[in-house]
């Protein structure tokens, strides 16, 4: 659990980075493709393969063998709002490869999905923190939860996962230097040695 909620501190300063980034390709009328797709990479390979895989594959399985229904109440929420977060990314995806340069309705719509995934990841950032963790700490015999951590930790260390955590942690670091100052100046890089990211 401790190491899901610091995962969430990461996620959360890249999408400072993202919003810093629509507002700027806004502001100044500009077409970088290849910096979105580097957002798209991280939410993709960090946020949604690695943080969400765990989540998924991990915790909630392990919550709903012990009595936690799937397809309703809290697990079921999470679950509906990572699928909405997936279509919001791709829609990003899509915008970064498209052949064209951008024109003004294409930059709208960058800020206007990236401004919406990071409002629904922070919402359900914090649905997560506040109660469906506080649940599985709370309801999940010790040596299940201790099985979890077992199985999050094996499952960063899985052989098509080996190398990633250095790249996509440098990537973090970068896209929050490089944007995340204009929406909350202080913190230059992502928090260190947290999961997937470590």
């Amino acid at each position: 659990i401790e190491t899901l909620m610091g995962e969430h501190r990461v996620i959360e300063r890249v999408l400072d980075g993202l919003v810093g980034f629509a507002a700027e390709v806004q502001r100044t009328g500009g077409t970088e493709k290849e910096e979105l797709l580097r957002f798209v990479t991280f939410v993709r390979e960090f946020a949604d393969a690695c943080h969400h895989g765990k989540e998924e594959d991990i915790l909630f399985a392990a919550m709903t063998e012990n009595g936690f229904p799937r397809n309703g109440g809290p697990i079921a929420v999470m679950l509906h709002e990572h699928d909405q977060g997936r279509g919001l990314v791709r829609i990003l995806k899509e915008r970064a490869e498209q052949p064209a340069p951008w024109n003004d309705g294409d930059r709208q719509e960058v800020a206007a999905v990236a401004n919406g995934f990071a409002d629904l990841l922070r919402a359900h950032i914090h649905k997560e923190d506040a109660i469906l963790y506080p649940m599985a700490e709370q309801h999940l015999p010790p040596e299940t939860l201790a099985q979890v951590g077992e199985a999050c930790e094996a499952y960063e260390q899985a052989e098509e996962r080996a190398g990633k955590h250095e790249v996509l942690h440098a990537l973090a670091d970068d896209l929050i230097r490089r944007h995340a100052a204009a929406v909350h100046p202080g913190a230059s890089h992502a928090p260190r040695g947290l999961g997937c990211c470590g």
